[in-house]
């Protein structure tokens, strides 16, 4: 027996277009009773700050066959797969690896209507535009609370770190994860490469845990973090992504990804944004984001208090364990494995 489908007329730039959507009665969120048409018609509704804030990248699509379950389970679409249709665009870009090949890029409602009908429930997009993909055009902080630590708590973090960007010269933008931490987003000139950025964001965490250093952490080690809230540098490596600005998350509740301005930051209740919530309030308050790319800034300042710090001992830290090994990286091992006899000045392991 054939699935049910439907064609939906999905508004573009280029004028209308059908996009067929299977199963459209399908639960995504059983939980909250969301089915994969109410998903395609909220993407239709948040379509332009959506595409303003994850349009013409690279963007990995988190795609789950049977919705969002306690079992459910997902796997990522990078490259676009055999029979994407011509109004879904594509860049290619380079991997830590060095390994080439075209990453999907939405340019259009119609390609994220798309998206949705291959299952897709979290999009990821990169910090860089797919007309240069190699320099960022964002400076991207995950602020992630600990156990022991809640929301509250990133909220604390975040007004801290915007002082310090604020002192380095750039504008930060703020959104909830969709669960329990906040995302920082500076609009900045893409005049440095992925590497250049993350060491403007390990120097701005830094200056962070000097000043709240009870309260936020930049070790990478989670035995070594406490009850403190995580400032997750790696985030801003290449093919390191989050989910994206009114993004959905896969959680019972369908909460989404949300831009808040910062004098509302203190009474934000990260589940009251949901899928069906967030057309209301688009209506309401519109973007926080709408002007995000209007003045973006440079990280000069902070890459200079990088070296200054790298002057008084403090260098490179740890990469995720996909990337290969980086120069001056400390020993890939927590530290409560580590026998200091094992391993070199240089972060290798004696005898590899």
């Amino acid at each position: 027996m054939a699935s049910e489908r439907v064609t939906l007329t999905v508004s573009d730039p280029e004028g209308e277009r059908e996009v067929d959507l299977s199963s459209p009665n399908k639960m995504i969120w059983p939980e909250a009773g969301i089915t994969k048409a109410e998903l395609a018609e909220y993407v239709q509704t948040v379509s332009a700050p959506f595409l303003n804030a994850n349009g013409r990248r690279p963007v990995s699509l988190e795609r789950f066959r049977d919705g969002v379950t306690k079992d459910s389970e997902s796997f990522f679409s990078k490259n676009p797969p055999k029979g994407t249709p011509d109004y879904v665009d594509a860049v290619t870009v380079t991997y830590n690896s060095g390994r080439r090949h075209p990453q999907i890029v939405l340019n259009r409602t119609s390609a994220i209507v798309w998206a949705v009908q291959m299952n897709t429930i979290v999009f990821h997009p990169w910090a860089s535009l797919a007309s240069d993909t190699d320099d960022p055009v964002e400076l991207r902080i995950d602020l992630d609370p600990q156990p022991g630590t809640d929301f509250a708590d990133a909220v604390t973090a975040a007004h801290g770190l915007r002082e310090v960007l604020r002192e380095a010269e750039l504008d930060p933008f703020i959104k909830t994860s969709g669960n329990r931490g906040l995302h920082v987003f500076c609009p900045i000139e893409p005049t440095h490469e992925f590497l250049d950025v993350r060491h403007a964001v390990i120097a701005a965490g830094r200056e962070l845990e000097r000043r709240m250093p009870d309260r936020v952490t930049m070790n990478w080690w989670k035995e070594e973090r406490g009850e403190r809230v995580f400032i997750d540098f790696n985030q801003a490596n290449r093919d390191r992504t989050m989910a994206g600005a009114y993004s959905p998350r896969a959680l019972p509740s369908a909460t989404v990804s949300t831009p808040v301005e910062w004098d509302e930051l203190d009474d934000v209740d990260p589940k009251t944004f949901t899928v069906r919530s967030i057309p209301q309030r688009l209506a309401d308050v519109g973007d926080p984001w709408a002007r995000m790319q209007e003045s973006p800034g440079r990280i000069d300042t902070l890459l200079g208090w990088w070296e200054r710090d790298v002057e008084n001992g403090l260098g490179e830290l740890s990469f995720p364990p996909e990337f290969p090994k980086m120069p001056g990286e400390p020993p890939r091992v927590q530290p409560s494995k580590r026998v200091a006899e094992n391993w070199d000045d240089t972060g290798n392991r004696v005898g590899d």
